[in-house]
């Protein structure tokens, strides 16, 4: 798909999109759509969110509007805006999809803004999403991981039932830093 038509495509078109529409208690997850930008910039330039993140601190908004197109080129991960029913905001973006590091399993990854840390809005997205995965994609094995010095991320993925596996280590995608990290996985049935 090129970028035309991805943007043809996902500009305002949710209900043409691969990603359902998913209700939880406090949140609906929808698909990304690049109106989505500026609210997903608000965190990716925020050095407390992407500290630990494998991608760098963004310095424009234009970072945020590829990245964005890019999750629609993607045909086999499932990406999702996190909205808040109560502020009808986006306030992050979660996903699943095949894993480059565990084979056999759906890898799943997550971003918040930081003004919404430790209320349980990642859980609760993160539960759904696995929920979809398992249901409706048939997806058995889920595997996630962090940074060690990130214990907070370790808890969401304890809460959505991934168990301690091993230690290993992550970089940044620009290089820029290696992080000594912890593998988590679950199996269901």
């Amino acid at each position: 798909m090129t970028e035309g038509e991805a943007n043809e495509r996902f500009e305002g078109a949710l209900n043409m999109s691969k990603e359902p529409i998913i209700e939880t208690d406090r949140l609906i997850l929808r698909p990304l759509t690049l109106d989505d930008a500026e609210a997903c910039y608000s965190w990716n330039s925020d050095e407390r969110v992407t500290k630990y993140m494998s991608y760098s601190t963004y310095t424009n908004i234009s970072q945020t509007v590829d990245w964005i197109k890019s999750t629609f080129t993607d045909e086999n991960e499932y990406n999702w805006a996190f909205v808040l029913k109560e502020e009808n905001k986006v306030i992050g973006t979660g996903g699943i999809g095949p894993s480059a590091q565990m084979k056999g399993y759906w890898g799943i990854g997550y971003n918040l803004h930081y003004d919404y840390w430790h209320k349980g809005y990642c859980t609760e997205a993160m539960r759904a999403i696995i929920n979809f995965a398992h249901k409706e994609l048939g997806v058995n094995k889920i595997c996630s991981d962090h940074a060690v010095d990130n214990p907070r991320s370790g808890k969401v993925m304890e809460k959505c039932g991934l168990k301690f596996d091993h230690y290993g280590e992550y970089t940044k995608l620009d290089g820029s830093q290696t992080f000594q990290a912890k593998f988590y996985k679950m199996e269901l049935t």
